[in-house]
């Protein structure tokens, strides 16, 4: 009984099927090792709040966050958080150094509405939508909003890309415009410090926008 052909012969349809097969293979392995990889940076931090939360540090309580940390990361999937991937040293130190110089001034003024009795500052609830759509760039400009004095984040509109806050003296329209102002200025120097590229190129744009925009009011 002789064997067929088609059994001893693939043929070319096969064949590129095959090849085809191969790279799509290879690529899936490596997009999982991609992805494990972004996802360290998640476990690592899940493992140390289980080891803070014990309270001891041994062999048991980093078995058991590590196995937590997989179990929470693999069945509690959320979307992948895409870091710029840059790091400006210099922009960073000057948006720590003006965070931290809001902070203390902001600190002043509170305290001094605080002692003054004849002070009668007006509360607002306003929304300011952010030059950027990254979920990154929007925590991170909220947590740095919400850590001065006299401001707080009621609420993040990730779709929207907007972040809605709750802020001390505010009297006039002005003082909204300011309170916008440095929102997105503090956003601003988190992107040029931490940003990707298309998010410093953004601000760049609306930053020389605003210039040229300043300028032809003159």
């Amino acid at each position: 009984m002789t064997e067929s052909t088609h059994d001893r012969h693939p043929t070319p349809e096969g064949a590129e099927a095959h090849a085809a097969a191969a790279p799509q293979s290879a690529g899936k392995g490596v997009a999982k090792r991609a992805s494990l990889w972004r996802q360290l940076p998640l476990l690592l931090v899940l493992v140390v709040v289980w080891v803070l939360l014990w309270d001891t540090i041994g062999w048991l309580s980093l078995l058991g966050g590590v196995l937590l940390a997989v179990f929470v990361v693999r069945v509690f999937h959320l979307p992948a958080v895409e870091l710029g991937g840059r790091v400006n040293l210099p922009r960073l130190v000057w948006f720590l150094l003006r965070q931290a110089g809001q902070m203390f001034g902001a600190s002043l003024q509170v305290a001094w509405q605080a002692i003054d009795l004849r002070s009668n500052p007006r509360n607002a609830i306003i929304a300011v939508p952010l030059h950027t759509t990254s979920d990154l760039i929007l925590t991170w400009t909220g947590q740095a909003v919400s850590l001065i004095p006299g401001s707080i984040i009621v609420e993040a509109d990730r779709e929207e890309g907007k972040l809605y806050l709750h802020t001390l003296n505010t009297s006039d329209p002005d003082d909204l415009d300011r309170v916008r102002r440095g929102v997105l200025a503090t956003e601003e120097a988190i992107v040029l410090a931490l940003g990707s590229p298309e998010e410093v190129r953004i601000v760049r744009e609306e930053r020389a926008a605003r210039k040229a925009a300043k300028g032809a009011k003159r």
